[in-house]
């Protein structure tokens, strides 16, 4: 079972900014789950929520703000007093910190409330210049999305992000091509890991932040767990996750 981390480790560092994902490496994450979306000028740009209002200092919806506009906005001090400012950083950006670091990256295409026309393309664009595709999932609630991109791009790994209780998800999963399905934890069962398995469906899980939910999806025997602490965790003896507290 794997441990990446979410938003960087967004328990200890403000969440999607370059401060964050170096927590995440000084915690020996396996890779990390992260967020993009397009500035007015067609930037990729690493966040969560569609508008700045949450996470920085300024206020708007990225889709309406240029990349100038938006590397002026602080987005660590709503989190904790930093010394250090922090920009909102560029998939470009975060893919040239990760160089020659061994990590798998789970891309979540932020579409829904606002639709980002060609994102799709811009993100298996940059990851495979930078090598990438391999070890990348790209994720996403708009499954519409994900079984387009699989049209254009069949060799990108895709996983479906949804929050509820579907009905064979994993016969779903095969229908858009799809190698991973990433529920939210409490989803979770053995017998949701064994179904789709049997159909080269892998499961990975979201977001894993106490012992309880630990205990749950390592029954289960997930692929991976996407956790905001990924320092709660460590490998034990025989490789196998285990949660600190």
């Amino acid at each position: 079972m794997k441990v990446i981390g979410h938003r960087g480790a967004a328990g200890s560092a403000p969440e999607n900014t370059l401060i964050s994902f170096a927590k995440g490496l000084e915690y020996g994450v396996d890779g990390f789950e992260f967020d993009v979306q397009l500035s007015k000028d067609g930037e990729v740009v690493v966040c969560h929520d569609e508008r700045v209002n949450r996470t920085s200092n300024g206020m708007g919806w990225i889709k309406d703000l240029t990349l100038r506009e938006l590397k002026n906005l602080d987005f660590g001090s709503w989190f904790a007093k930093l010394p250090i400012f922090q920009e909102i950083p560029t998939l470009r950006e975060l893919l040239d910190m990760f160089e020659g670091i061994n990590l798998e990256l789970n891309v979540e295409i932020k579409s829904g409330l606002v639709q980002y026309p060609g994102i799709g393309e811009k993100v298996v664009s940059l990851l495979a210049k930078y090598n990438r595709l391999d070890n990348s999932i790209i994720s996403s609630f708009d499954h519409q999305l994900l079984y387009d991109l699989k049209q254009h791009y069949p060799l990108v790994i895709t996983g479906i992000l949804y929050d509820c209780a579907p009905i064979t998800p994993w016969l779903y999963a095969k229908f858009l091509k799809a190698q991973y399905l990433h529920p939210s934890w409490y989803f979770v069962t053995p017998e949701l890991v064994t179904a789709s398995a049997d159909f080269g469906i892998g499961i990975n899980t979201w977001t894993v932040n106490s012992f309880f939910a630990a205990k749950k999806v390592k029954m289960a025997q997930v692929s991976r767990i996407i956790t905001d602490y990924p320092q709660c965790f460590r490998k034990g003896d025989n490789g196998e996750t285990i949660w600190l507290e």
